[in-house]
């Protein structure tokens, strides 16, 4: 009950830093920093589940992650139909092992917009590594309502016409300070994807991500809820972990 009562107390804080003027809106950079914040890190690892569910069909995939400063990540899939096959990114590329060929294969080019396997998310949405801030310029678009929650509304433009998503709109719960929804488009203005928060909780001296839901638009009747448990931050994961050795 003290954790809960510190975490509550440190979000007030931080989101009152960001407001400093009761009734004053939120500078969009400082509130846009603070969603990056939440998601540094020196080390995580976790063990992680997808509920994949696509044309009326419903897919459990688990898995083991280790992760290092949102740059370097090592998956190995448990589940028993993708048990042994293995992702690894390493400075911004993408690997692969395939228990079946035995070999690593590094995924690049179209095939970084594929389904990563099965799921709502993209291999290219797996490699984005550096800030929302340093890659899109926020403007606040107000308050609104949403889940029962205020939230901050923020409007993204990409700084770079390379982004995958040129625009994305953000909405940050103004009591928390959790990201609780989150919409990707494409540069005609068409909604691609849709990110929504299920829970978070208390880890590691932050509030953290441990369940959410991700819909691709672009597949009718799609969804995948990921979950994370055994979350743990800033232990020590030997090098050797991010390695295309540690592949095979």
């Amino acid at each position: 009950m003290k954790t809960m009562t510190r975490m509550a107390a440190a979000a007030a804080m931080a989101l009152f830093a960001l407001c400093p003027v009761a009734g004053a809106d939120p500078d969009p950079v400082a509130l846009l920093d603070a969603v990056d914040d939440n998601e540094i890190f020196g080390t995580i690892s976790y063990r992680g589940e997808m509920v994949i569910e696509y044309r009326g069909k419903r897919f459990v995939k688990t898995m083991e992650v280790k992760g290092r400063e949102n740059r370097d990540s090592f998956i190995e899939f448990t589940n028993p139909e993708d048990s042994g096959t293995k992702y690894l990114k390493k400075d911004g590329r993408l690997y692969v092992f395939s228990p079946d060929t035995e070999q690593v294969m590094l995924i690049s080019g179209h095939m970084l917009k594929e389904s990563m396997m099965g799921s709502d998310l993209s291999y290219e949405d797996t490699i984005e590594n550096e800030r929302l801030s340093s890659r899109y310029v926020p403007t606040l678009a107000g308050t609104e309502t949403f889940g029962g929650r205020e939230v901050w509304v923020l409007d993204l433009a990409a700084r770079k016409k390379t982004e995958s998503y040129p625009r994305q709109r953000l909405r940050v719960d103004r009591e928390t300070g959790d990201l609780v929804h989150a919409e990707y488009f494409a540069l005609s203005g068409a909604r691609l994807k849709e990110y929504t928060l299920i829970k978070a909780l208390p880890v590691g001296g932050r509030r953290f991500p441990v369940e959410s839901e991700m819909r691709d638009l672009l597949r009718k009747g799609s969804k995948t809820v990921f979950r994370m448990t055994d979350v743990r931050i800033d232990e020590p994961i030997p090098d050797s972990v991010f390695t295309t050795r540690n592949l095979r």
